[in-house]
């Protein structure tokens, strides 16, 4: 007969284990102490708007990698231009001819190479208050096609002088910025030509070379071998103007479009400058003139300006030339035009009141003296300062 099998084994109690009695606590003999709240509590109310999480104000953004600007390749045979710069450097007509004859990206074919140069290379002061590092000197100018000359140099060195020379000589071409002109001018370059010159400069030059021809009206006059440009802003014409006799409208039209420049001005466009005044007044004209500028609109002849003078039309004639330097009626016209450039700068007066205001008589009138001494019309000169 088969063994019962053993009784199941049984883990002996744990010594941390509580006895059974234990589980259940007497009741004890010591009181809970007090809630430190003794007043109920208010009962919650509910927020006017359904508690959600607040949202990010901006939405982050993924990092922008911008473009890095390839150097640029150097073209095959360029045509090297060099921009001869100065101390207290007007920074311009520097950046307007590196921006045409400079790098223009991989679509625009490079046909020119660009650089600074000047008589001692280092650091120059700028009229903006900086510096610009110069690296390269006067001998930059001995294998240059093209010489930009846009310095204040009213008195050139013998060694700037002697450079530039050699670059005409050799046929480079000179292009003379505003008082650059003094340069080509002290060659001889301009003897005997027209030269387009800003208006502050045109009687320090004609005193110190009294050959040139200068114009204060225009922008800018090429002569092929030397190019001058009257005002700082016109160095850009200029530059896509040479752009242009070189390698034709389109390509010009190209480069004016990447720099996102206005139609490009030919040199017989005016220079504008200030209005001008009465100017000094001779004692002996003194109350001539302030009458004649009080009655403008009038129609006032020189027989009219003799009699309120009292003197002949003859002897009128000779004092305006001797002491304000042009006739009489010269004098007149000019004040004429000057509250014309006024009046359609400052008003939205039509032509014809304007004519009346400024005694000349009809809008036909105006608008015929007004081309010929500006070369515009009266609607394209509002049109520039409005």
């Amino acid at each position: 007969m088969p063994a019962a099998p053993p009784p199941p084994l049984s883990s002996p109690p744990s010594p941390l284990a509580a006895p059974p009695s234990s589980r259940t606590a007497p009741p004890s003999s010591r009181t809970a102490p007090p809630s430190p709240r003794t007043e109920p509590s208010s009962p919650r109310t509910a927020p006017p708007y359904p508690q959600t999480a607040p949202k990010p104000l901006r939405t982050a953004l993924p990092p922008i990698t911008l473009p890095v600007c390839p150097p640029a390749p150097p073209p095959p045979n360029p045509h090297r231009v060099v921009a001869l710069v100065g101390e207290n450097q007007e920074l311009y007509p520097v950046t307007s001819a590196s921006a045409v004859f400079g790098y223009q990206g991989q679509e625009i074919p490079q046909h020119y190479s660009f650089r600074l140069c000047a008589e001692r290379p280092g650091p120059l002061t700028t009229t903006l208050g900086s510096t610009i590092q110069v690296e390269h000197g006067l001998e930059a100018l001995e294998t240059a096609d093209t010489v930009i000359i846009a310095s204040w140099t009213v008195s050139p060195t013998p060694a700037v002088l002697d450079a530039v020379a050699q670059v005409h000589a050799r046929g480079g071409r000179i292009v003379a910025v505003c008082a650059g002109i003094y340069v080509p001018a002290a060659l001889g370059l301009l003897d005997g030509r027209r030269a387009s010159v800003h208006w502050e400069l045109t009687a320090d030059l004609a005193a110190r070379h009294p050959r040139i021809i200068p114009d204060d009206t225009v922008i800018y006059v090429d002569h092929g071998d030397v190019a001058t440009a009257g005002a700082s802003a016109a160095t850009l014409d200029l530059c896509l103007h040479q752009v242009l006799q070189e390698h034709g409208s389109s390509h010009a039209m190209r480069i004016g479009r990447q720099l996102a420049a206005g139609p490009r001005r030919e040199g017989c466009q005016r220079q504008y400058p200030p209005l001008p005044t009465t100017g000094p007044m001779p004692d002996s004209l003194a109350g001539l003139l302030e009458w004649l500028l009080a009655h403008l609109s009038d129609p006032i002849t020189v027989e009219d300006m003799a009699a309120y003078s009292g003197v002949s039309p003859r002897t009128l004639t000779r004092q305006f030339a001797d002491q304000l330097g042009v006739p009489p009626a010269r004098w007149l016209l000019e004040r004429r035009l000057a509250a014309t450039r006024a009046l359609l700068e400052d008003t939205d007066l039509p032509v014809e009141t304007i004519a009346t205001r400024v005694g000349l008589s009809s809008a036909v009138n105006l608008r015929r003296r007004f081309h010929t001494a500006l070369n515009t019309t009266p609607a394209a000169y509002r049109r520039s300062f409005r």
